[in-house]
């Protein structure tokens, strides 16, 4: 039952707008001066509350102030018997909902009310509407259809309104950072600083005064106090980046701001407290690390509390042509150029190429083709890579599974098919019967594998 809060010190008048009000089905408490109005409001939630102007204790207009303290979205509606224009004016700038003079009709009373009711309904849902995009915000820089990202963003949707502590793992180029900052965009930190350091980009000697400052004389050429980026972070979130490369002597002072959460600037002596998120990331094998005495094993295990690995975009081949048409009209847009098309000759050489660089070397190859093709479409000479033959796909280091796979494929067929048409003598038609495939098929073979102009 929807409940409003009457504060009118006249008793016939606020008895009979209780009764008034009740018989329209909603549920009343009545109080006789401000100060007991105010009380009640901090007690409870009203869906509207009624006020007169001139009140015992406090007026209206302070009731009004006090009450939007507390409760910033209830609707007022502000009564009396001396209206003016200004006082009218005051009540509504101050957000009252509306202003009515005495004596007033109840059924325009009555009508006020539910259309205060109802305009507090959509204010409500707008929240909710907004706390559901803030909510989603942060993934929406994530695109991709594979199950493989579908499973990494439920997961950091899952753990961002906690406090744990995150550990990315993945290739460079997978979209780590991104990952991190919607982390930060969709936790209850994220009206807070988000500050994001690559451990990998800054000298080990340098690296300890950026993540935890300096105080004045510290070191040569000091000659202010510099606040350290977990300083800054204060109440927000921290994105460690290339974790892996930190100093083993830095990773014993960011163990101990993970146990203890405080920091020593250096040259300095106070023990500084810091409410910070930590999100980390790195492309190399920390527990190979580990093994190899170059990453403390506590640290990794402070660190690796939530541990979510991003697939490497070859294991995520559906996620090519989203990626690409979404960087096309990124750069067409940033270029102002007319929007450009991906033409199917060079979208088959994006899917068939292996991105060793990742989203980030894909990124690069489409911002060049949008420079390369004018205000036309993207063709394979306007792409930075090039596959025309299986001999020209090279593996790289730690290639995956599918990867070799592929790649013994390619070679097998080239193999079988050189040796079927030398023993045919460049007869297509009785490889093809040999081969147990259509001459169609075998045409394509022999144009994938750059065959189509050889005898054997």
């Amino acid at each position: 039952m929807p409940s409003i809060l009457v504060i009118e010190d006249k008793d016939s008048m606020q008895k009979m707008l209780t009764a008034t009000l009740e018989s329209e089905g909603f549920d009343v408490e009545a109080v006789s001066d401000g100060q007991a109005g105010v009380d009640k409001a901090r007690e409870k939630r009203f869906d509207v509350i009624l006020t007169d102007l001139k009140l015992p204790k406090m007026d209206g207009i302070q009731v009004l102030s006090e009450v939007k303290e507390i409760d910033p979205e209830a609707p007022i509606i502000v009564m009396t018997a001396y209206g003016t224009v200004e006082t009218a004016v005051q009540a509504m700038r101050m957000g009252a909902f509306d202003f009515l003079t005495k004596p007033f009709d109840t059924d325009h009373l009555s009508l006020i009310i539910k259309r205060a009711m109802e305009n507090r309904r959509l204010v409500a849902e707008n929240s909710l509407l907004r706390e559901e995009l803030g909510r989603n915000h942060g993934l929406n820089d994530i695109i991709g259809v594979s199950e493989k990202i579908k499973e990494v963003s439920e997961l950091a949707r899952k753990v961002a309104p906690s406090e744990t502590t995150v550990l990315f793992l993945g290739e460079s180029g997978t979209g780590k950072e991104l990952f991190a900052r919607a982390i930060h965009q969709l936790s209850n930190r994220a009206k807070g600083p988000y500050v994001t350091i690559n451990c990998a980009a800054i000298p080990h000697e340098l690296l300890e005064n950026e993540l935890f400052g300096s105080e004045k004389g510290a070191y040569t050429g000091s000659v202010a106090r510099k606040m350290g980026k977990f300083e800054i972070a204060d109440g927000g979130s921290i994105f460690l980046d290339e974790i892996g490369d930190l100093d083993v002597s830095l990773q014993a002072k960011l163990l101990r701001v993970l146990q203890e959460k405080n920091i020593e600037r250096l040259g300095g002596n106070k023990v500084i407290p810091v409410d910070v998120r930590v999100i980390a990331a790195s492309n190399v094998d920390l527990k190979e690390a580990i093994n190899k005495k170059k990453f403390r094993e506590d640290l990794y295990y402070r660190l690796s509390v939530f541990p979510i690995t991003i697939p490497p975009l070859r294991e995520r081949p559906e996620d090519i042509p989203h990626l690409a048409n979404y960087f096309i009209e990124k750069y067409c847009r940033e270029m102002n150029k007319k929007p450009a098309k991906l033409s199917r000759e060079a979208a088959v050489i994006l899917g068939k190429y292996h991105w060793p660089g990742n989203v980030r070397e894909l990124e690069n190859t489409i911002e060049r083709a949008i420079i390369l093709c004018g205000d036309g479409s993207i063709l394979p000479e306007h792409l930075a890579i090039r596959i025309t033959s299986a001999s020209e796909i090279r593996l790289r280091d730690g290639a995956g599974l599918k990867e070799v796979g592929a790649y013994a494929q390619a070679e097998a067929e080239k193999g079988l098919i050189k040796r079927v048409l030398a023993e045919t003598k460049g007869n297509k038609k009785k490889a093809a019967e040999i081969l147990k495939v259509d001459y169609t098929t075998l045409f394509e073979k022999l144009k994938k594998y750059g065959l189509q102009d050889k005898d054997n």
